[in-house]
């Protein structure tokens, strides 16, 4: 039996707390005080008779239990969103919503074309599609926010509980404003780099430890200025303006190498390839929406990456 005492407030506070690692932040995105959101997470652990969090550095975690804990409250709220979305679109006599996390890399070169077919194949069916860290997008789509993430795979300990569908793999390049000094044949590359301003992907992406790996590889040490961001809309427009240097998955500025509006460095970074694919819950039911959704994506992944 359900103690009484735990609320659906007391699973939606330590939920948001859990995934955002900050009291303060999970009170922003439910429009709550902060000490409400500590008043609920105590009320929660002193039902439960455990500590659910404890302190990292400057935040917070789950605990070994709240870890636990988590895992079946997570499974939780969303087998509770996808009940409250099936009346919803009972009501509304609409298709299943189709919820998807992409790469920005993905973003730019695969979710066009998939979403062109998908409309062909599934008109009328609501498509909801955000573009963020892998991290992040993983940790959406655990929460129940996401029905699909189409991204590079995680490490082995973030896949509990998900499965994983190769699409392609993909390389990172070093791209640079056309005319660059770097391009000048007279240059050595690699051994100049460091001179210049970097964009790099940020600390908690998936290619970040892939391109640290590569740069120790060849001798590079990270330069004094560094822009970490996964804001393809700054990175081409910033280096578009400077001598900045972007180290970004290929996919990201493919079509800007084609057009010629940004190049890639000669170096051979072959060896920093990496799956991408689609990532799901193991207990998602596969709603006929979502199946096009995929069929889709793995259409347009064909084509876009034999391009």
């Amino acid at each position: 039996m359900i103690d009484p005492r735990i609320k659906l407030r007391h699973l939606q506070a330590f939920v948001e707390v859990a995934r955002l690692k900050s009291v303060i932040r999970a009170a922003e995105v439910l429009h709550v005080s902060q000490p409400a959101v500590t008043k609920t997470i105590r009320e929660l652990e002193e039902v439960l008779g455990v500590d659910l969090f404890e302190r990292e550095g400057r935040g917070i975690r789950p605990t070994r239990l709240g870890e636990i804990f988590l895992r079946h409250a997570g499974a939780t709220m969303a087998t509770l969103r996808q009940a409250i979305d099936a009346v919803s679109r009972e009501a509304a006599q609409s298709g299943p919503p189709v919820r998807i996390g992409a790469l920005p890399t993905v973003s730019a070169r695969i979710m066009p074309h998939a979403m062109t077919r998908f409309l062909i194949d599934a008109a009328g069916a609501p498509v909801k599609i955000v573009t963020g860290e892998n991290a992040i997008l993983l940790e959406q789509l655990r929460q129940g926010d996401l029905d699909l993430v189409v991204g590079r795979l995680a490490a082995p300990e973030k896949m509990t509980g998900l499965t994983f569908e190769h699409l392609y793999s993909e390389r990172v390049v070093f791209v640079v404003r056309p005319g660059h000094a770097l391009l000048s044949p007279a240059a050595d590359a690699f051994a100049e780099l460091s001179a210049y301003p970097m964009l790099v992907p940020t600390r908690n992406s998936v290619i970040r430890p892939i391109v640290e790996q590569f740069l120790i590889a060849q001798g590079i040490a990270m330069p004094p200025t560094q822009i970490e961001t996964v804001s393809d809309a700054f990175g081409r427009a910033y280096v578009r303006m400077s001598d900045a240097v972007w180290i970004i998955s290929e996919g990201v500025v493919a079509g800007d190498v084609v057009t010629g509006t940004l190049s890639v460095l000669p170096f051979d970074t072959a060896d920093t390839r990496g799956p991408v694919g689609l990532t799901m819950r193991t207990d998602t039911l596969v709603p006929a929406s979502l199946a096009m959704m995929i069929d889709a994506i793995r259409e347009a992944a064909r084509h876009g990456t034999a391009a």
